[in-house]
């Protein structure tokens, strides 16, 4: 009987052995596995998400972009009170243990097993740290023994301070800030280098639960927590007894936390979008990149308040947005920075600076004025404003209208432009060709225009008349009129200029490069044309008390209205409509349209200007001015009393465009004479007939076509005669009694041969002025005996 129970004894015990070898070697060979499965010292590296900051050409911040917030901080720059309230808070022992304290697993193992349940931890500041950069946040026996072997690798590489550095930088601190920067920028709105002593405890306590522990959520809970910290930091020699008891009576302080200041939402888009495109979402969202930008946010808040406190309240549409829309854009025309952008009233993601494709109306006339000046034509080019057609590739004809339905016979392109008047923009178009201006338009900035297929731009209407097939977009049509502004020089558009990452290189750096589209004497020639349409045009409201140009656009039934534009500084583009572009912009029973946009530029720049000094459009080498013309003929003038100086005016020129001939209408002192010492010829004698140029005839000099010339070029046959337009005569031939013979002569010292008329004889002789002025200055020494 006893050998049997020894016999049994010896089997259980070999069992047993035999049970826990195979325990152990189980064990032994987790362990080898984890072993086998740490990490290398090349793994262990700390990247943490970062926080991308967007500023504003002053330095303001104007957004953040992250999935973490958070902002890399040295160890240097944080308090030495804030390292020793961590350590306090979550591992005193820190500097004294390899990575992991066995005291404290041991301690965290009984409690987990008298509990039934996980619930005391052992982690050190560097297993935290390994389970934060590298492991999840799941409980699990396998991720602490993965901690560990992370730990001891953290503590292989790094020093302490380097570890708690990193520590301190990564670690969440509540409401979505993570490390000790972005924490206390969020709850103090302060550096962490400014911190005080009770505001590092707090910061340190918040860590262990950074829900239930938010001094914002849970102050009392948060408040206790920080106590319990100073004193512990008190117990072990950090502070004195009396600083903790200090800092202990200090009431909890954070900042107000105010709504975020929703600020211009689309243009932050527009830069995200430009930095998606170069970087890729994670740098853009976790490489703490310091973007800067050239929007002015003060002049940007301006143009946000102006354009949204001017627009009407119309229609709420399908997708819930109130209509009209509207958009603003402001750039520098010098180095193309965009200053200020509004894409809409803010309740969508599109922006309409940018993305929306709208008809521009006559906004696109000065493309066509430009090619004519580079050509040759001169301000004072006369056009006649007159009923015309066009026979279109289909056979049909087309019949071009003014706004006003009404005609003005001959007209220089001064006051054409000035008055938009769409039959000399469609006559000007077809004269300097459609291509050259389509090119140009494309030199200056523009990239929508349709070039080919069956609808396209490259016909009289689009190009003058604006109705183009897609459109243009305010921001393209702020940077064309910039060519204007910047003495024909074109810089594209720019919204970011320097771009760095977190280690302070430098990715990416604008400098501005302009290229030369148009000459500076045809941008000044166009500044100042432009500049009459402010002062006495279509865009009188857009006025503003300095030098300024600018151009109105209204496209067909009132869809669309637009005002572009600019001192030699700053360019701005407004514009407003519906977003379905067949709606009529008429709301509570008034009609918007450009004049709205043009008084919008106004207000908006008259308040960015404001103290900015008083600038004008330099003026090139190569422009002649104060020169007299007559607006009827473009020829010289003469202040004399023979034309009305309401159809005079001081013109300026490119050199050697400038008129050589007087005015058929200009009267010497001599042509008065003459009048007094010539006999008048007999009623019954026929007289010679004046060489005098009347409405509906053609007009001599500037390089325009007349009327029935139009007419037969275009192959629809020449039209009748604008007296029957415009019944209304010149003044200077409703006297027939009047001699009307004029002297075409530019200065009676110039002595050039002419044809006289003897109307006293009924023929014509030809003599040299010189001559005739002899006989006459013979008359007068006679009549006065001298």
């Amino acid at each position: 009987m006893g050998g049997r129970s020894k016999r049994r004894k010896r089997r259980l015990l070999f069992i047993t052995v035999f049970i826990i070898s195979i325990l152990a070697g189980a064990g032994l060979g987790v362990i080898a596995g984890f072993l086998k499965s740490a990490p290398s010292l090349a793994d262990v590296e700390f990247a943490p998400r970062l926080t991308t900051y967007v500023y504003d050409a002053n330095g303001e911040v104007l957004t953040r972009f992250f999935t973490e917030n958070r902002v890399e901080v040295s160890i240097d720059q944080m308090p030495r009170f804030l390292h020793d309230a961590i350590l306090a808070a979550e591992d005193d022992g820190f500097y004294e243990h390899y990575g992991i304290d066995f005291k404290a697993v041991v301690r965290a193992i009984i409690a987990d097993i008298r509990a039934g349940a996980k619930v005391q931890g052992a982690s050190t500041i560097t297993m935290q740290l390994a389970r934060t950069a590298f492991l999840t946040q799941k409980k699990l026996w396998t991720r602490k023994l993965q901690e560990v072997l992370w730990a001891i690798q953290i503590e292989r590489k790094y020093s302490k301070e380097e570890i708690l550095e990193a520590y301190l930088n990564i670690i969440n601190f509540g409401h979505g800030a993570y490390g000790v920067q972005a924490a206390s920028e969020m709850y103090f709105g302060k550096s962490v280098e400014d911190l005080t002593l009770a505001e590092a405890a707090l910061l340190a306590a918040i860590p262990k639960s950074p829900v239930y522990l938010s001094p914002i959520s849970y102050p009392e809970a948060a408040l206790n927590r920080r106590n319990w910290i100073l004193g512990r930091m008190a117990d072990l020699g950090y502070i004195t007894r009396e600083e903790a008891e200090a800092s202990k009576a200090t009431p909890i302080q954070l900042v107000e936390r105010k709504p975020r200041e929703k600020v211009a939402p689309y243009f932050i888009d527009y830069v995200l979008q430009e930095l998606l495109e170069r970087y890729g979402e994670d740098l853009v969202y976790g490489g703490g990149l310091k973007v800067y930008t050239t929007l002015d946010l003060s002049m940007q808040r301006i143009a946000e308040e102006t354009l949204l406190q001017s627009l009407p309240n119309g229609r709420v549409d399908r997708n819930g947005l109130q209509q009209p829309q509207g958009a603003l854009v402001a750039i520098d025309p010098r180095n193309g920075h965009i200053k200020a952008m509004v894409g809409g009233r803010g309740d969508d993601k599109f922006n309409r600076a940018v993305l929306a494709k709208r008809q521009p109306g006559s906004a696109m006339k000065p493309f066509i004025y430009t090619v004519a000046i580079e050509k040759g034509y001169t301000p004072a080019t006369i056009m006649v404003d007159e009923p015309i057609e066009y026979v279109m590739p289909n056979g049909q004809t087309w019949a071009p209208q003014n706004y006003h339905r009404d005609y003005r016979g001959p007209i220089t392109l001064r006051e054409a432009l000035e008055l938009s008047i769409n039959i000399v923009a469609v006559k000007l178009l077809d004269e300097v060709g459609i291509r050259d201006v389509v090119d140009l338009a494309k030199k200056m900035g523009i990239t929508t225009l349709v070039e080919e297929g069956r609808y396209n731009d490259l016909g009289l209407a689009p190009l003058a008349l604006g109705g183009l097939t897609h459109g243009v977009t305010l921001l393209e049509m702020a940077s064309a009129y910039g060519v204007f502004a910047n003495q024909g020089v074109r810089v594209p558009p720019v919204a970011i200029v320097k771009v760095v990452d977190a280690d302070g290189n430098v990715l990416e750096e604008h400098k501005p490069q302009g290229q030369r589209v148009i000459s500076e004497q045809t941008a000044y020639i166009m500044n100042d044309m432009l500049k009459g349409v402010v002062e006495r045009g279509t865009g009188r409201q857009a006025a503003i008390g300095r030098p300024a140009a600018g151009k109105t656009g209204t496209a067909q039934n009132y869809t669309n209205g637009w005002f572009i534009g600019y001192t030699p500084s700053l360019v701005t583009a407004v514009w407003m409509g519906d977003d379905e572009q067949s709606q009529e912009m008429v709301y509570k029973g008034v009609r918007y349209g450009s004049w709205n946009t043009a008084e919008m530029w106004s207000e908006f720049m008259r308040r960015v200007l404001k103290d900015k000094p008083v600038e004008d459009f330099p003026k090139p080498e190569g422009i002649v001015d104060g020169i007299l013309i007559d607006t009827k003929t473009g020829l010289l003038a003469r202040n004399n009393g023979t034309i009305p100086e309401s159809e005079m005016r001081y013109e300026i020129f490119i050199e050697g465009t400038e008129p050589k001939e007087y005015s058929p209408r200009v009267k010497t002192l001599f042509d008065h004479l003459r009048e007094l010492f010539t006999p008048r010829p007999r009623e019954d004698e026929p007289k010679a007939g004046a060489d005098i140029e009347v409405p509906g005839r053609p007009i001599s000099g500037g390089g325009s076509l007349s009327a029935s010339d139009e007419g037969q070029r275009t192959g629809d046959g020449p039209l009748e005669p604008l007296v029957q337009q415009e019944p209304v005569a010149p003044s200077w031939i409703e006297e027939p009694e009047v001699n009307t013979e004029v002297e075409t002569a530019p200065a009676p010292e110039e002595r050039p041969d002419e044809q006289e008329i003897d109307e006293g004889a009924g023929v014509v002789e030809e003599h040299p002025q010189e001559d005739d002025e002899k006989e006459l200055l013979r008359q007068l020494k006679e009549a006065f005996g001298l």
